[in-house]
């Protein structure tokens, strides 16, 4: 498809609007070229040799039957000149020989030499340049040569230089043929390239956005949803005999909601085009409010408690790495107030150094009930937390505890200033509980 774009492209420019169509059957029928340029090389053939330039001694001299032979000969041979490069050159070298030494009741037709330019072009055009140059200087000296010894005299005559001019010229401009052809096509190769590559790349970047997006709405979905589920069970449960504690319960959920849709409309907002109504300016979460996330498992019947530890000077976080921490607690939570039991009660640990951020969340309820590493309810936040981790070169790990529960605990690497030495040692106590 683009081989026939490109020619329809070109073609025009090339030959005209009117001859487009003949030269693309040409094209593609090469042998019917090749005998169309063999006929246009004969009729050259025989007009140069009527037009023999010699001047005054004699008149010119008709045009003998056996050049006409040699030069149908040679003529012809321009028809395999494709499948047979180098055999058809011999060929016609030696037809040309043949006329130079046998023309001794006249000068010698050099007219012939024609077949010979075509066909060292051909060589020129479908070999590689030191074959081009070998041949090239063989068939030169050898035509040269015959034509100063039994050609026209004295040997200095235009004549025996016409063909020393032709033969050269054809093997030149068949080589910068060649080396046009193939520039085009790495040219081409190139374009190719490029073109599958960025298309690699968009599909890989689609991926990875749609997989960022995938994440941020089931953290945002299954932390609302679930204090939605549990404060509307609350409030099923106590509608006829307290409903005061129902409306309160009540008003939790709406709140939750109204939370749930304030982050969906942010998340949604990221896939808006050019010309779209404007997205959110509201920032992403982060561990700015992580007292207001905490509260909200509190009313809903969690008993968290928080414990940070950071040293003094360190500056704010970045995006990428703020927005992954509060996402893992949140996810943490979550899945404590879901599969932890209503006494249970979580542990969040956040302990920064100017290397690492460490996250540790610890709670209390029977490990039998914690979630695996894949739900098969069709629950993915423990996998989700690992490639939100995995995304900023940290290690994220889960499992049950030793002394009971459940522990969900995540490195993630901060970035630090060039010449800036990375503190070691004391994570590792800093940050268990």
């Amino acid at each position: 498809m683009a081989q026939r774009l490109r020619l329809d492209a070109v073609t025009p420019l090339a030959v005209g609007p009117g001859l487009a169509r003949p030269y693309r059957w040409l094209t593609a029928h090469p042998r019917a070229l090749d005998a169309l340029l063999a006929v246009v090389v004969f009729a050259l053939m025989l007009i140069g040799a009527a037009a023999s330039p010699h001047t005054g001694q004699r008149p010119v001299d008709p045009i003998d039957p056996l050049f006409v032979l040699l030069a149908a000969l040679a003529a012809g041979a321009l028809v395999l000149r494709r499948g047979f490069p180098i055999g058809v050159l011999a060929v016609t070298a030696a037809l040309t020989v043949v006329e130079v030494v046998t023309a001794h009741d006249g000068p010698p037709r050099t007219s012939i030499v024609f077949g010979v330019a075509v066909a060292l072009c051909t060589v020129a055009v479908r070999t590689d340049r030191s074959t081009t140059l070998r041949v090239g200087l063989i068939t030169v000296a050898v035509l040269t040569g015959v034509a100063m010894l039994f050609g026209v005299s004295p040997w200095y005559a235009q004549e025996n230089f016409g063909i020393f001019t032709w033969t050269g010229l054809a093997a030149a401009a068949g080589d910068a043929a060649r080396s046009r052809r193939a520039y085009i096509a790495a040219i081409e190769e190139r374009a190719v390239r490029a073109e599958r590559t960025r298309e690699e790349e968009a599909r890989r970047r689609v991926a990875e956005e749609r997989l960022r997006i995938a994440r941020e709405l089931h953290d945002v979905v299954a932390h609302h949803i679930a204090l939605v589920n549990v404060q509307a069970g609350v409030a099923s449960h106590v509608m006829d005999n307290r409903p005061d504690q129902a409306k309160q319960a009540l008003a939790h959920v709406r709140q939750a909601s109204r939370s749930a849709l304030d982050e969906l409309r942010a998340t949604v907002g990221l896939l808006r085009q050019y010309g779209d109504p404007a997205a959110p300016t509201e920032p992403a979460p982060g561990l700015a409010v992580l007292d207001q996330l905490v509260d909200g498992f509190v009313k809903a019947g969690l008993r968290v408690d928080v414990e940070a530890v950071s040293r003094d000077g360190l500056g704010p976080l970045a995006g990428s790495v703020d927005l992954t921490a509060y996402r893992i607690v949140q996810e943490a939570l979550t899945n404590v107030h879901k599969h932890a039991g209503p006494d249970a009660r979580a542990q969040v640990r956040i302990v920064r150094t100017s290397a690492v951020l460490l996250i540790t969340v610890d709670d209390d309820g029977p490990c039998a009930e914690q979630p695996p590493a894949e739900d098969p309810g069709g629950g993915h936040g423990l996998i989700g937390m690992r490639e939100r981790v995995a995304a900023l070169g940290g290690n994220c790990e889960a499992g049950p505890r030793p002394q009971g529960g459940f522990r969900v605990r995540v490195r993630l690497p901060l970035q630090t200033r060039r010449g800036e030495p990375r503190e070691r040692g004391g994570e590792g106590g800093e940050g268990e509980s």
